[in-house]
């Protein structure tokens, strides 16, 4: 029994928190289509998830948006269902299925319900099936496998939670970029930052592109590395 200004007692394993809203708006629009490689290069190139891919067909396609996160059981998609409730356009559900591909957690019509809650898409560290659904434009999802054995809906579950999703940390309301490379997670304090971090290190890579096209590129930029290295180039 909880009052007005207690907090909720949840039995063990089940937890569902409000959402979290992430950035503001313009630094969200900011990152749309930037590429999630150089994002990962504006923060240190050692972040990002590891082992998924894509199951979605168009290999250009790309989201940005905050993660609404959840956390459930190997191979259960209780919480999953109840996310879907909560979500709101343009989220990405991002879920921790602790690595497990014996069962599917999302298919075919769940795929139905992302489409129709305007979800930005889903990054998912466990399986997923249907695959011929998936692969149809109009939601992004990344997955570590796929398998036609479908889910319990028993839980536990959390939702809203801090979870670690194919190697990478993410906290609710963080901004999710992922395109055909890989999936990265930027805290919604320091998005404005790596932004203009990301956009500096593009233009750089623009320069670096030129000078490659050109034949023009400074051989000191990699000799000097050699050099210090004790190599006698």
């Amino acid at each position: 029994m909880t009052t007005a200004t207690s907090q909720p007692s949840w039995p063990a394993g089940y937890r569902i928190n409000p959402r979290v809203a992430g950035p503001a708006a313009d630094i969200v629009q900011g990152f749309q289509g930037l590429p999630a490689a150089a994002v990962g290069d504006a923060m240190s190139r050692n972040t990002g998830t590891l082992g998924l891919r894509q199951y979605h067909a168009k290999l250009d396609t790309t989201i940005c948006g905050p993660a609404f996160t959840v956390r459930v059981r190997p191979g259960d998609n209780l919480m999953i269902h109840k996310a879907l409730m909560m979500v709101e356009p343009g989220d990405v559900l991002v879920i921790d299925g602790g690595a497990d591909v014996t069962q599917a957690l999302v298919g075919g019509l769940m795929r139905t319900t992302c489409v129709a809650r305007k979800i930005a898409g889903l990054v998912i560290d466990g399986a997923v099936r249907d695959l011929v659904e998936w692969a149809e434009d109009g939601m992004p999802i990344w997955a570590r496998g796929h398998t036609h054995r479908g889910p319990t809906k028993d839980g536990p579950g959390e939702i809203n939670v801090p979870i670690s999703c194919a190697g990478l940390a993410v906290l609710p309301g963080d901004l999710i970029v992922a395109d055909a490379d890989g999936v990265v997670a930027i805290r919604a304090d320091e998005a404005a930052d790596i932004l203009a971090r990301t956009r500096a290190h593009l233009e750089k890579e623009a320069k670096i592109r030129e000078t490659n096209r050109t034949g023009t590129a400074d051989p000191e930029r990699f000799d000097a590395v050699l050099r210090a290295k004790g190599l006698p180039v």
